[in-house]
């Protein structure tokens, strides 16, 4: 199975599945000298954790990180660093009805066509749980940034949830640390409070929801990018559309640029700089130093009570209710996930700006 490694000179390997003992990442490329902890890669991971509050899935892990390599006395030693995280909740017993049954919207039915088998318990490589370790190496990719860039900020909000939406929001005004404050990471406490009501009743009905998360980076120098085919925007991309439940992603003002016209849609200039910013900070596909704006459209959460029809390895027809513990919204766990796809992606591409001389 290829596919696994992230990165050309930041890289990422990640492995493990959703019930094996474990899953992990190891890190190549990251520079010497940096410092990180177990502690400062653990805080990451707890934002991504379930929370008891009926709005996450009722699986419980630790998510204790164990650096095995690349670091000594708290320094990174510029070699490779693994980092493996222990899974400590797994029960399969839910899943063995499911045994060579199809379960809708997954992929259990292209792991199958493509290999001939699939880890029916939880969906193995392809599960959410995956993205824990993604969250490990962004954990790293955030401290470096914050070392070469002044000022690094690096943020998340869900801007929707369901057919709940933050009205017209500034952005550029908001702070991590008062986001994850609020339960769904939403900055409006009203709108959260109706994000919530919009889970919980799709979740009373065997259902599911999904919605848009915005993701913003500041103070990222001009010059991040490499054309034609490296593109930041197009790294970016990957990066986040790497996600399993991601369906779409948009910069700037994305779609909404193609109903403009020129005058309307460019980013026009004086002596202070840009006057807008509906490009999201990339023109040409590298960093132009205005806030990199990005929005991700995230899809249901497939795994749903409600009865469903399908087909099992055989090609016969079969109905399924899938039991077992699920989130109802991917949002906000995912959000950490996003923050670390663009930190791996915006490292990568400073290693690269700087392999070639850095900026003007």
């Amino acid at each position: 199975m290829g596919g696994n490694t992230y990165g050309k000179l930041f890289r990422i390997t990640t492995w493990g599945e959703s019930h094996g003992k474990a899953l992990g990442v190891v890190i190549d490329g990251c520079p010497p000298g940096i410092s990180i902890t177990e502690e400062e890669i653990n805080k990451e991971l707890s934002l991504r954790k379930p929370k008891s509050d009926g709005l996450s899935t009722s699986r419980k892990e630790g998510d204790n990180c164990e650096i095995v390599s690349g670091v000594f006395q708290g320094k990174t030693l510029g070699t490779p660093i693994s980092i493996i995280i222990k899974n400590k909740d797994v029960d399969s017993s839910s899943y063995e009805n499911l045994k060579g049954v199809f379960r809708p919207g997954h992929a259990d039915y292209t792991y199958f066509k493509k290999y001939g088998l699939y880890d029916y318990r939880g969906g193995g490589r392809s599960s959410g749980r995956e993205t824990v370790a993604r969250v490990a190496a962004g954990a790293v990719a955030r401290k470096v940034l914050e070392s070469e860039i002044d000022n690094f900020e690096l943020f998340s909000y869900t801007k929707a949830i369901g057919k709940i939406k933050i009205p017209r929001i500034d952005a550029s005004s908001l702070k991590r640390e008062e986001i994850i404050n609020d339960r769904l990471w939403c900055p409006d406490k009203k709108i959260s409070e109706q994000m919530a009501q919009e889970i919980l009743d799709a979740k009373s009905r065997g259902e599911s929801v999904g919605g848009i998360v915005e993701i913003v980076a500041k103070n990222i120098p001009a010059g991040l990018g490499e054309p034609v085919f490296d593109k930041l925007e197009a790294g970016i991309g990957k990066g986040l559309l790497s996600i399993g439940a991601v369906k779409g992603v948009e910069f700037g003002q994305g779609f909404g640029l193609s109903s403009l016209l020129g005058s309307e849609s460019n980013d026009q200039m004086d002596s202070k700089g840009f006057m807008t910013n509906r490009a999201g900070g990339i023109l040409g596909g590298i960093s132009n130093g205005e806030d990199i704006v990005v929005r991700v459209a995230v899809k249901p959460i497939p795994s749903i009570s409600k009865k469903q029809k399908t087909v099992d390895v055989e090609g016969n027809e079969k109905s399924i209710e899938i039991g077992g513990r699920h989130d109802p919204c991917a949002i906000p766990r995912i959000n950490p996930v996003c923050e670390a796809m663009v930190a791996v992606t915006l490292l990568d591409h400073l290693l690269l700006q700087k392999s070639i001389g850095g900026f003007l």
